[in-house]
């Protein structure tokens, strides 16, 4: 990508410049500027909803069948790209390679599926209780869709939204994240050459907060969006959903998490080391599913951390596209660690204990397992506490890096009751081979998704994603579910008498007949 070209907004079927700009830097080498890309003015976030406004009609009378094949050719121009972009994704945002092949294969999974629904956007004929009528139902799209997102799954997490949103018919404004603006681009003009019609599918370029973000969030009180779909923080998610009431709308919030990982001890230490070291370090811990707080069973709780800390010493870190065999590499910019950096304060003030962990990984002091020059992007030591309790701030809010709690609990109540104790209510992962606890946790856990002797993240384009309590308001990512984010039901009555017939007052129900007694019969 060139370093001098500005890169436009996408909106009506034209590049769209302005006058501000901002930059996007590798994260592994912060003298390396990957683009320029404008910042979108409250008049061109509005411009690209009534882009928007003017395509959807057409877009919405399209076949749902071709609006699936249109889908479908958009995953086959992702897996064309698969390589580039996942290697785009990790010099931007900073996740390993194996890990941003992931993250674009999600995506041409999504494509794949969502290319079946086309076909199979179901109503229903319903028998009427009056002669001569029929009942149908009609899934009908929602019309414009605001959309804004997070900068640490730069290719998957903006498709779950988006191609859903298209398949059912609506038409699209999508603010992605200031932080990837290189990926984001790259990935929409994928999908514009991919055959979408002008004015189907809008991007803008910004900031958060007093920028573009807020701007497509207000184009809500505009008259301009029908439905607002964010993955971000739990803070912005409640002004999301303060500005969707007042609407009458129901937003797609994907927030935050503080996930629990139960280790009770009959769990296979082996895999529950392995499980808790990826769940609470991988991508550097900035993932919504990360691990926030691995709870452990009394009678192993001893032995676990010993392998733990163990496990913890030897990854490995470092530039990941200099590095295939990194666990994680740096933080997304210098903002998600200084945030990240404020936990030491946290913990000293809970009394909390440090077990490992140094904040930034410098020349000085670097883990064994770094490899490459820690000056070149904002590297994160690894970090684990012990003595942490559900009232600390360590063990309620989500950290979002490489930062890991150990709670001690005795018995599988307690490590449930644990494990529910934070606002969040995301994801959960227990490590056990007792059916009864599993199922006790499976059961009793406030969580959106759960895991049985497997990590807390993952996530796979045909099942559900999303979270409950402070992690969402319900509504889910992925899979059929997601259809409902974006259709509403339409019930249509269609009478043929040709006289005026009333439900329940002209129905002809059968008079009920004098009630017999069977004593009386024998």
């Amino acid at each position: 990508m060139s370093k001098s070209k500005v890169h436009p907004h996408l909106y009506a079927g034209r590049e769209v410049v302005g006058e501000r700009t901002f930059e996007s830097r590798n994260s592994s080498d912060t003298s390396d500027v990957l683009g320029v890309f404008y910042e979108a003015t409250k008049e061109q976030v509005q411009g690209a909803a009534r882009a928007a406004r003017a395509a959807a009609k057409a877009w919405a009378k399209t076949p749902a069948p071709v609006r699936g094949q249109v889908i479908g050719l958009v995953g086959q121009a992702i897996e064309r790209e698969k390589e580039p972009l996942a290697r785009l994704i990790t010099r931007e945002m900073g996740k390993t390679l194996k890990e941003a092949r992931g993250d674009v294969q999600e995506a041409i999974d999504t494509c794949y599926f969502f290319q079946s629904e086309g076909r199979r956007l179901y109503g229903q004929t319903v028998p009427s209780e009056m002669p001569r009528k029929d009942l149908m139902t009609y899934r009908r799209p929602l019309g414009v869709v605001g959309i804004v997102t997070a900068g640490n799954f730069p290719v998957a997490v903006p498709s779950w939204k988006i191609i859903p949103a298209l398949v059912t018919g609506n038409t699209i404004v999508w603010k992605p994240s200031e932080d990837v603006p290189a990926c984001s681009y790259a990935f929409a003009k994928i999908l514009l050459g991919a055959g979408l019609p002008a004015g189907v599918f809008n991007v803008v370029f910004g900031g958060g907060k007093d920028a573009a973000g807020q701007y497509v969030i207000e184009l809500m009180d505009d008259g301009l969006v029908d439905k607002l779909a964010f993955t971000g923080s739990s803070a912005v998610g409640r002004y999301v959903g303060e500005v969707a009431g007042r609407n009458l709308q129901h937003p797609t919030l994907e927030l935050g998490g503080k996930n629990p990982l139960v280790v009770m001890r009959d769990a296979d230490l082996d895999n529950a080391v392995q499980g808790a070291v990826f769940s609470a370090f991988a991508t550097g811990g900035q993932r919504c599913t990360s691990a926030g707080n691995v709870i452990v069973d009394a009678p192993v709780y001893d032995e676990f951390k010993k392998r733990y800390l163990a496990a913890v010493e030897k990854i490995r870190i470092g530039d990941p596209l200099k590095t295939e065999d990194v666990l994680y590499g740096p933080f997304i910019n210098e903002r998600f660690f200084r945030r990240w950096e404020q936990q030491y304060a946290w913990g000293e003030a809970d009394g909390a204990t440090l077990l490992y962990g140094k904040g930034r990984i410098t020349d000085d002091s670097r883990p064994s397992g770094f490899v490459g020059d820690p000056n070149a992007g904002f590297y994160g030591w690894p970090t684990v506490w012990e003595g942490v309790k559900p009232g600390m701030r360590l063990f309620q809010e989500e950290i979002f890096g490489p930062t890991i709690n150990l709670v001690k609990v005795d018995g599988i109540e307690e490590a449930i009751t644990t494990a529910n104790a934070v606002a969040y209510g995301l994801s959960s992962s227990i490590y056990t081979n007792n059916r009864e606890w599993a199922y006790a946790f499976k059961d009793e856990i406030q969580a959106g998704m759960t895991s049985i002797n497997n990590t807390t993240n993952g996530a796979e384009a045909h099942m559900p994603f999303g979270g409950v309590k402070a992690s969402g308001n319900g509504t889910r990512e992925s899979g059929i579910w997601v259809l409902d984010s974006y259709t509403y039901w339409h019930g249509v009555n269609d009478d043929i008498s040709g006289k005026l017939q009333l439900a329940q007052m002209d129905t002809a129900y059968v008079e009920p007949q004098a009630a017999v007694s069977v004593a009386e019969l024998f």
